[in-house]
């Protein structure tokens, strides 16, 4: 399990203790954080779970695959620490983690 803490755009926190194995998206879809519609599913088809990770955890999260990079066209005030949660696959070493929600998404 790792503890993440999922911050909608008007500053609201969530922390959630998240299995290890599942995605940060799935994470919040199980316990109903909003700001992620995950439209999708996790299939790196859309953008609808954007987030923005937090600077300190960002290299924990691992790195963007071009799919994601191209869905990330699509989604609104990408910044360099823009990732999509259903591509960040919760480890034990991102307890701790924390993202931030954009105000809209996709």
């Amino acid at each position: 399990m790792a503890k993440i803490t999922y911050i909608e755009h008007n500053g609201t926190e969530h922390s959630i203790e998240v299995a290890t194995g599942l995605t940060v998206m799935e994470g919040a879809v199980r316990n109903m954080v909003p700001g992620i519609d995950a439209d999708c599913g996790g299939a790196c088809a859309c953008a609808t779970c954007h987030v923005f990770v937090d600077p300190a955890w960002f290299d924990k999260t691992g790195s963007r695959e071009a799919m994601e990079d191209s869905m990330l066209d699509f989604a609104d005030g990408v910044t360099e620490t823009s990732r999509l949660s259903c591509q960040i696959k919760v480890t034990e070493e991102l307890d701790g983690l924390i993202v931030r929600m954009p105000k809209h998404q996709g």
